[in-house]
C-alpha cells in the first residue's frame, strides 16, 4: 500500500487479489467496471440467478447489488449483531 499527499488531499493505493470473488474475465478490470459489470460477475452467481435477481429487486450490476436497500439492511443487522457479541 502507498500513500501520498497530492493537493491537499491524501491518496492510497491499494492492491487486492479478487480472485476468488470474480470470475476470471473479470479479475483485472478497474473497480469501476467491476462495480458496471452484470451481477452474474461475481463467481456463484449464474446467468440464471442474475436474472431471478433482476425480475426480484432489478439488480443488474454489482453496483446495484451492492446498493440495494434489502441487502444493505441485512448487513447492517449482521454489523448489530456481531457488535453486541
Amino acid at each position: 500500500m502507498i500513500a501520498h499527499s497530492t493537493g491537499g488531499k491524501k491518496i492510497m493505493a491499494i492492491t487486492v487479489n479478487l480472485d476468488m470473488l470474480l470470475d476470471k474475465q473479470y479479475e483485472n478490470l478497474p473497480l469501476n467496471e467491476i462495480l458496471d459489470a452484470p451481477v452474474d460477475a461475481l463467481q456463484g452467481v449464474s446467468p440464471g440467478d442474475a436474472e431471478k435477481l433482476k425480475a426480484a429487486f432489478n439488480i443488474k450490476t454489482v453496483r446495484d447489488l451492492g446498493t440495494n436497500k434489502y441487502f444493505r439492511a441485512a448487513v447492517t443487522l449482521l454489523d448489530l449483531e456481531a457488535t453486541a457479541r
